[in-house]
């Protein structure tokens, strides 16, 4: 079994040199991942650090396996990886099938819809991927418990609570 600080420094390891959307380093975002998902133990930790590495590395599934890292954590990062030619809302509905790979998913979005990053892209980004992010968020958290989502945003992205609070209270009426 591999621990976090080794997987951590797989990751910095096979995003080193890539940037995320607002120029700053991929690893950034992975490690903001899977800070959200430390409530969950180390293994979905783990899938948070390798939440991409499938989609922009030339890793495999099978090497990461080879690597000794668990199924689960193989499986949460190959359930939320970009298939080529499938749309993201089926891409959504794949990954909601799985509790793992929607509480990962759910910590991507709040990281990647964090007030202070979205107010670095141009207008028409923001508002394009606001809309996306939106509409996943509607996916995401219809399959996972409320108290799951509210532990991951508070860590990733405290702005997302007024949102979760207004979904709590059109849930009571």
């Amino acid at each position: 079994m591999r621990t976090i600080e080794e997987v951590d420094a797989f990751a910095a390891a096979a995003h080193a040199g890539q940037v995320d959307k607002i120029g700053v380093p991929y690893i950034e975002h992975v490690r903001a991942v899977a800070a959200g998902l430390a409530p969950f133990g180390d293994e979905l930790m783990m899938a948070g650090l390798l939440h991409d590495v499938l989609e922009d590395t030339d890793w495999t599934a099978a090497q990461l396996l080879a690597m000794g890292l668990p199924l689960r954590v193989v499986g949460a990062v190959k359930d939320v990886t970009n298939q080529p030619g499938v749309p993201y809302e089926e891409k959504i509905r794949r990954i909601i099938r799985s509790n793992d790979a929607t509480l990962v998913k759910i910590a991507d979005n709040a990281h990647n819809s964090r007030p202070d990053r979205a107010a670095q892209l141009p207008e028409e980004k923001r508002a394009r991927l606001a809309a996306k992010y939106q509409a996943a968020r509607d996916a995401l958290w219809g399959a996972a418990d409320d108290r799951d989502i509210e532990a991951i945003v508070t860590i990733v992205n405290p702005a997302l609570l007024d949102e979760l609070q207004e979904r709590q209270q059109k849930a009571v009426r």
